[in-house]
């Protein structure tokens, strides 16, 4: 269900076009996401790094449907702003402080879009010496020119629209629903 005309007024007034991924879809990708992620990481230390904003709620449920030993740590990164297309500047705004050396590092993003934000903080990530470093992303546009590191976890198939829910926002705006939506 859309959010009504008393709920968009709350988020910018911003109209939603239509739902893309409703909530049962979401919930059913997530589980089997974390049994993949649980069968791929059978021993060593692993550290799921989220990049907030936008994979938190994500992140949040991912974590609790991987049946192995884990800790989580955040990256802050921006390349948006107001805009609903990438400025291309991407911007470290939080770095972790965990030590990343010797762990098996599994970035989660909500998004691969550009891949300008990914491969920057690949190339970052990669300087710490992790055992391995891998990424799990939520929804994939499959519109990147190169990516230094493909996703090895996707949950799914986005097409080439501005989405917002579940964590995705258009300036901080639409992160709380519950299912994933276009605005475009």
């Amino acid at each position: 269900m859309l959010p009504s005309t008393a709920q968009l007024k709350q988020t910018g007034g911003r109209e939603l076009k239509r739902i893309v991924f409703d909530e049962e879809t979401i919930a059913e990708r997530v589980q089997a996401l974390g049994r993949e992620i649980t069968a791929a990481y059978p021993d060593g230390d692993l550290l799921v790094l989220g990049l907030l904003k936008g994979s938190f709620i994500f992140l949040s449920d991912l974590v609790r449907r991987i049946d192995r030993p884990l800790q989580v740590d955040f990256l802050v990164a921006s390349s948006y702003g107001e805009g609903t297309v990438s400025s291309g500047k991407v911007r470290l705004v939080y770095d972790p402080e965990t030590e990343l050396a010797g762990k098996h590092i599994l970035l989660v993003e909500d998004i691969i879009d550009t891949g300008k934000t990914l491969n920057k903080l690949v190339g970052l990530l990669r300087q710490r010496r992790p055992r391995s470093l891998e990424i799990c992303a939520l929804l994939h546009k499959h519109v990147a020119d190169h990516l230094e590191l493909e996703a090895k976890f996707v949950g799914l198939d986005a097409p080439t629209l501005f989405l917002v829910g579940y964590g995705l926002d258009h300036a901080e705006n639409f992160r709380h629903l519950p299912y994933i939506a276009s605005l475009t």
